[in-house]
C-alpha cells in the first residue's frame, strides 16, 4: 500500500523529486544488516524505482512488493517488479519473511502502531522491520494546507480528505518503546533534510506529489486548480525564493529499524 488506499497517485508527479524522496529510503535500508534473507517485502512499493535496489542487494531472496494504488502497481510492474495491489492493513508476514521495508507509508494508516506490534510478534526470529515516516505535519507547508482547507470556501468540500485531522505519527522514542515492548532490538532516529528546490512554486509541486493527493481526490479539475492557486502564495511566503533561484525546504523524517529476538 502507499498512503491511504483511496487516493489516486500519480507516479510521474511523485518521481518529480526522485533524488530527495530516494535518499531517506537508502538511509533507512543501509541500517538493515540482514545477510541472506529468504523473503524481502516492500510495503508501499510506489512506482518500484526503489524496490529494484532491494532486489539488487538481496538477489537470492524472494521479493514481495505491494501498493494500494493501481497506478503505482502498474508503474512498478513496468520496471519488472512483480507488484500486487494490496492494503498494508491486511498484510501479514509469511514464515520466511526476514526483511520488511515500509518507506513513507504508515503515516497514512490510522492505528499503524498496532500493526507494527502485530508484525513484530508474527515475524520470525531475527527478522528485520524498517520504516520511515515524515515528521513534518506541523511544518509551514502543512500548516498552510490546513489553514486554507479550514476556510469556509473549502471546509465542506474538503471534509472527506480529513486534512484537519492530525497524523498519528510518534517520535523516535515512541516507536522505540513500542517495538522494544514487542521484544525487538530497536534503532530509532530522526533527520531533518534541508532540500534545495528550484523552479516555479517548487514547494507547491513537492506537496502536490504527496500531501495534496487527498485534495486532488475530492475536488473536480476546476476546484483543484483553484485550491492550488490559492495555496501557492501561502507557500511562497513560508518558503521564499532566494536570490539564486533556490527555495530551501526543511523536511523532518523519523526512522526505525527493529530486529526481532533471535
Amino acid at each position: 500500500m502507499t498512503r491511504d488506499g483511496a487516493a489516486m497517485w500519480d507516479p510521474q508527479q511523485y518521481l518529480a523529486f526522485d533524488d530527495h524522496r530516494a535518499r531517506p529510503f537508502f538511509d533507512l535500508v543501509t541500517r538493515v544488516r540482514a545477510e541472506k534473507p529468504r523473503r524481502v517485502v516492500d510495503l508501499g512499493c510506489g512506482p518500484g524505482n526503489l524496490t529494484v535496489s532491494l532486489a539488487e542487494r538481496w538477489p537470492e531472496a524472494a521479493l514481495e512488493a505491494s501498493d494500494s494504488s493501481p497506478e503505482m502497481v502498474a508503474a512498478a510492474r513496468a520496471r519488472g517488479i512483480d507488484a500486487v495491489l494490496g492494503d498494508v492493513r491486511d498484510w501479514r508476514p509469511g514464515a520466511d519473511t526476514d526483511v520488511v521495508v515500509s518507506n513513507a507509508v504508515l503515516q497514512w494508516v490510522p492505528g499503524h502502531q498496532e500493526l507494527l506490534s502485530a508484525w513484530a510478534r508474527d515475524l520470525p526470529a531475527g527478522a528485520w522491520l524498517a520504516f520511515q515516516v515524515p515528521g513534518n505535519f506541523d511544518a509551514p507547508s502543512h500548516l498552510a494546507i490546513r489553514t486554507l482547507a479550514a476556510r469556509p470556501r473549502w471546509r465542506e468540500k474538503l471534509a472527506p480528505a480529513n486534512l484537519l485531522e492530525p497524523r498519528a505519527v510518534l517520535d523516535p522514542e515512541g516507536y522505540a518503546r513500542l517495538l522494544a515492548a514487542a521484544g525487538c532490538t530497536v534503532d530509532a532516529w530522526e533527520t531533518t533534510y534541508l532540500q534545495r528546490l528550484t523552479g516555479a512554486d517548487p514547494v507547491l509541486e513537492w506537496v502536490t506529489g504527496t500531501a495534496l493527493t487527498p485534495v486532488r481526490d475530492v475536488l473536480d479539475d476546476a476546484g483543484w486548480q483553484e485550491f492550488r492557486s490559492e495555496l501557492a502564495p501561502l507557500l511562497r511566503t513560508a518558503y521564499p525564493e532566494q536570490a539564486d533561484g533556490s527555495t530551501w525546504l526543511p523536511f523532518r523524517r523519523i526512522f526505525v529499524v527493529a530486529q526481532t529476538a533471535i
